[in-house]
């Protein structure tokens, strides 16, 4: 044999080569690109709670300024300075979360100075768990909690999401898609 020309010894058996069968199953059309489901991220809506009760805190400063006169020199710093705090941690929040979903996979994106990219097969996808509280309910967003048998997130929560049940129910039609596509049923115990 020369050296000079690879040889791939699954040719010589009458089996095809695996460049072979790479392009074959791309003739098909069996895998195309990744079609986008759904895009999303943080919503500031989630932090309802959090801006409810610094609106609190914020009237009661206020009122304390007219029982006690010292405090309105407190109050004028503390109240611009505890806002300020809290959009900033609202946006750093905001900015350090995306999430994708396509017919078979979960990205989930985390970090404004380091970003950190994750995927999860949505085959592997085993439950998906809808977290509200009285709040969210009210504003229509919430927690998905997704239980899979990745290794790196077998529980992973997505916080902050405007419309928990319609994102879920997207992200649950995905997995039973990607499981009749491959023929993979899973029997209830």
């Amino acid at each position: 044999m020369d050296a000079s020309q690879p040889h791939d010894a699954a040719t010589d058996s009458g089996q095809p080569s695996p460049a072979e069968k790479f392009s074959a199953t791309h003739k098909r059309g069996e895998r195309g690109p990744d079609e986008m489901i759904w895009q999303g991220g943080y919503s500031a809506i989630d932090q309802s709670g959090s801006f409810f009760i610094l609106g609190l805190i914020t009237i009661g400063l206020i009122a304390s300024c007219f029982f006690l006169p010292p405090m309105i020199i407190i109050s004028l710093i503390a109240i611009p300075i505890l806002w300020v705090v809290q959009l900033i941690r609202v946006w750093w929040i905001k900015m350090g979360v995306a999430y994708e979903l396509t017919n078979r996979r979960f990205i989930h994106e985390s970090g404004v100075i380091n970003r950190t990219t994750d995927r999860i097969e949505v085959i592997d996808v085993d439950d998906v768990t809808i977290e509200q509280g009285i709040m969210d309910r009210m504003f229509n967003v919430g927690t998905i909690k997704i239980t899979s048998s990745d290794r790196t997130h077998p529980e992973l929560r997505l916080r902050g999401i405007k419309d928990v049940r319609k994102v879920a129910l997207m992200i649950d039609d995905a997995r039973q898609a990607e499981r009749d596509r491959r023929g993979v049923y899973i029997e209830s115990v």
